[in-house]
């Protein structure tokens, strides 16, 4: 056996193990399909999948019915799957600034063509939401070598009575405030707002903004003798631009603090105890930062709670763009990106396993050695797409030594209807009973 297929083996098994007995074997098949890329050549068919991997018609059965109706969850499973990456030593946290980053963001898996599709995720490229099933990732942030590795911790499904994008960003937002450290701080994307943020009682975070946000002082400026003493803070205005045919100048920084990246001077304008424009008299205050690098044609504007420098506060944000791998693993490398399941908690199930998939393949090619296209490849890196094809020339290994659990569960199921009757069909009521 190959050693990248032991390795991954060995990460499914230990994975999977503690599962209850049977739903535990059906997933580690579910699990192989999906790190070894079976779904691209399908198309996104998850039993034609199954079957590329060699298994025989009742395993393919089995491993269906795990998938749907096993009992398990992605929070058992993160659960686990941190247990054991903790356990092996590769993984090390990121830190800037004595804070562990903690990035949050919203992956969607797109399903133009379900049918009473609930939900919707914005697609860029559309420049519209589209039916698709979102789920809210909370990841921490961490190398294995030099390198940088996300391991998720949460995954958010939209909520049933309330599927709107606005109501799951709350609920990842409190669940992200949930499973905060006290040395760690949320990172998040300019999707997430600073009144969400303050609404939900985050206390350490860094949140991207937009170009055109403007804030008030938390202390209004001193009274001038005459008139109604002021309430509210001056408007501050961190970036400036055009409304209307009309310049709008920025307000000037309280600090500017300059330094060298890679030759690139980067200049940082920051202003201190600032407050949303609509806020109370005792609203949270926080720190906004305008990065200006050369490189990059708009600047960078942030806002914080935490007591960091700029540099400091700019390599937390960079480490937000792990998130981001995971969501491209599961659907561009493992083919997870179309699917062809309709069931309701099967379309929220098989996104969720291709998160953990795709988390899993990268953790398991950076801790594996580069493994070489060809000859002419002299300097292969550790990527999951490497592992990827490696895992596709080979079935499903039936000869590496499972433990004592992980085996069909023995259960009588010749009293059991078989054929058409034996599906998992509601039955459609008569005329006489709706007439009734």
């Amino acid at each position: 056996m190959p050693e990248p297929v032991y390795r991954m083996m060995t990460l499914l098994s230990t994975l999977t193990t503690a599962l209850p007995r049977g739903t535990n074997l059906g997933l580690l098949h579910v699990l192989w399909m999906l790190v070894s890329g079976q779904l691209l050549t399908t198309r996104g068919a998850v039993i034609p999948g199954l079957s590329a991997c060699g298994l025989p018609v009742r395993a393919v059965r089995r491993a269906w019915a795990a998938l749907g109706h096993g009992t398990w969850s992605s929070a058992t499973l993160l659960r686990l799957w941190a247990r054991l990456v903790a356990a092996e030593g590769h993984w090390q946290a990121s830190c800037q600034g004595g804070y562990h980053p903690l990035a949050v963001d919203v992956t969607g898996f797109w399903r133009p063509r379900l049918h009473g599709c609930p939900t919707t995720h914005y697609h860029a490229e559309a420049g519209k939401a589209l039916p698709a099933i979102p789920l809210g990732l909370v990841v921490r942030v961490g190398a294995v070598g030099a390198q940088r590795l996300g391991v998720p911790t949460t995954l958010v499904r939209a909520a049933p009575d309330d599927p709107r994008a606005c109501a799951q960003e709350r609920l990842l937002v409190r669940a992200a405030v949930q499973c905060c450290g006290p040395d760690e701080a949320l990172v998040l994307d300019a999707g997430f707002g600073v009144a969400l943020l303050q609404e939900e009682r985050a206390a350490r975070y860094v949140v991207r903004l937009a170009k055109n946000s403007t804030f008030r002082r938390a202390s209004p400026p001193a009274y001038s003798g005459r008139g109604r003493p002021p309430t509210r803070g001056a408007v501050v205005r961190p970036l400036a631009r055009r409304y209307k045919g009309r310049l709008l100048v920025a307000t000037p920084p309280d600090e500017v603090v300059t330094w060298s990246d890679h030759g690139a001077v980067i200049r940082a304008e920051v202003w201190h105890d600032l407050v949303r424009p609509t806020a109370g008299a005792k609203a949270a205050a926080f720190t906004v930062v305008a990065i200006h690098d050369p490189r990059y044609r708009a600047p960078l504007l942030l806002a914080t709670t935490l007591p960091v420098t700029p540099q400091e506060l700019r390599a937390l944000y960079d480490d937000r763009w792990v998130v981001e791998q995971l969501p491209l693993a599961a659907k561009q490398m493992i083919g997870a990106a179309r699917q062809f399941v309709h069931a309701p908690e099967t379309c929220q199930r098989l996104p969720e396993l291709a998160l953990i998939a795709g988390a899993l393949l990268s953790y398991a090619a950076a801790t594996t050695p580069a493994i070489p296209t060809g000859f002419w490849d002299r300097a292969p890196q550790p990527t999951a797409g490497r592992l990827r094809r490696v895992l596709a020339r080979v079935p499903f290994p039936t000869d590496f030594p499972l433990a004592a659990r992980m085996c069909v569960k023995r259960v009588r199921t010749d009293h059991l209807p078989t054929g058409f009757w034996g599906q998992r069909h509601h039955p459609r009521p008569t005329d006489d009973a709706v007439a009734a």
